[in-house]
């Protein structure tokens, strides 16, 4: 399973751990992934998604998921993600 968010796409990133003597060596900054189950309020149904606690906090701030997955650019989003972008435009437009 890879360490990317599935909602905003970020993944880890790389930098330097910096001790005390200046030296510097190369780590890795991970996403604080959480596996979350998130309703549609159009579908009425909970999906199970690995996203970031930012993405859950920007989740929350736009009032849904209905609501993100509406102003999100589709290249940012997973695979399982734009499948429940397309089902929510399907039952809005038949709505």
């Amino acid at each position: 399973m890879s360490r990317v968010c599935e909602l905003t796409g970020k993944g880890p990133m790389s930098g330097n751990t910096i001790s005390h003597a200046n030296n510097k060596t190369r780590r890795r900054f991970l996403p604080n992934l959480n596996e979350i189950s998130l309703i549609s309020d159009t579908l009425g149904k909970a999906f199970q998604l690995r996203i970031s606690a930012a993405a859950l906090r920007t989740v929350d701030h736009r009032g849904g998921l209905d609501a993100f997955l509406a102003k999100s650019k589709d290249e940012e989003l997973s695979t399982a993600a734009l499948k429940i972008k397309r089902e929510i435009e399907k039952a809005q437009a038949a709505a």
